[in-house]
């Protein structure tokens, strides 16, 4: 397993530096920079020279990206051009409160997933399983912006039961008034995240079930609750478990859209605000930090399937 392990590292590693090479040249490539987002036309050459020199701008490319690179890699993100304050340090409390709605929904809708999909793909053809898919193909098809506002729509405005905005009330902050602020964020997540495994646990389920060792087992008068529970589900689960690394980068970008709505004081928010302020060691900070996160899950997703199949490692040796 070391060997596996170290391996898929030899691989990720590079891909992510390349992936910081990338980032920064797209950003240094964008229409407007750093410097445009500091100065005003009114500035004068000599001032504008004086922030470029403050800020490295006024050195060459690579230099700006080994620069760059060395403070990342001890976690020094430098400083926001809008707020002055560092990022390393504001990220150390947003990430938490998205953890903290992320979390929760995709685990629930994980767990809906393959409860409803064991049954739709055990079922197939069936009234359940049409039940089933045709929920998920609708859930699919309903955009999160406007499933979110549909929800506040009912609950906020009309019915009045449950606040929408922030995570929570002004001058209280217990945790009961804070369960409330999560509700709304929390059920669009759910749904957001339930069509896409629920439809990937079906099939897989459905691919089970054609295969000979079920015929077998029938054959040999096995009862099918038997065959579900004791052969399906086991090799369902296997393959179904290591989507859960393919999670990982959603603890940190996976609620963009559903916390800006909700006004969820989470990392959404604060990376759009930093697009529309040209707030570049934001961005660049929350681009590799999300794609770093998307390699380290593909890891994890590699050593969740050796552990579940171990063919799979020893074929690599």
């Amino acid at each position: 397993m070391a060997k596996f392990i170290l391996r898929r590292l030899a691989v990720a590693v590079p891909i992510v530096l390349l992936i910081s090479i990338i980032v920064f040249a797209l950003m240094r490539a964008a229409p407007y920079d750093a410097v445009d987002a500091m100065t005003t036309p009114r500035m004068s050459e000599e001032t504008i020279a004086a922030i470029k020199a403050k800020y490295g701008y006024d050195q060459p490319v690579y230099v700006q990206y080994f620069g760059w690179l060395e403070d990342v890699l001890q976690f020094n993100f430098g400083n926001s051009i809008v707020t002055k304050q560092p990022i390393a340090q504001q990220l150390s409390v947003l990430i938490p409160h998205t953890m903290m709605l992320v979390l929760p929904s995709y685990l629930t809708a994980y767990i809906l997933a393959i409860v409803l999909g064991l049954i739709a793909g055990s079922h197939r053809g069936g009234k359940l399983d049409h039940i089933i898919d045709g929920i998920a193909s609708v859930l699919i098809a309903v955009p999160t912006f406007w499933l979110a506002m549909l929800l506040i729509f009912v609950f906020g405005y009309t019915l009045r039961a449950l606040p929408f905005i922030g995570m929570q009330t002004v001058g209280d902050g217990s945790p009961l008034d804070i369960l409330r602020h999560f509700t709304l964020p929390y059920i669009t997540l759910t749904i957001a995240f339930l069509p896409d495994n629920l439809r990937y646990v079906r099939s897989s389920t459905i691919t089970q079930t054609t295969q000979d060792y079920v015929q077998v087992q029938e054959a040999f008068g096995a009862k099918k609750v038997e065959i579900m529970f004791k052969h399906i589900c086991r090799n369902v689960l296997g393959p179904v478990l290591t989507r859960l690394g393919m999670a990982v980068p959603l603890l940190v970008t996976g609620a963009i859209i559903t916390e800006s709505i909700f006004s969820w004081p989470g990392v959404g928010p604060y990376f759009i605000n930093a697009i529309k302020g040209l707030d570049y060691p934001i961005v660049m900070a929350i681009l590799l930090l999300s794609s770093t996160l998307t390699i380290l899950g593909n890891l994890l997703a590699d050593v969740l399937c050796a552990i579940a199949d171990p063919r799979i490692r020893q074929g690599v040796r």
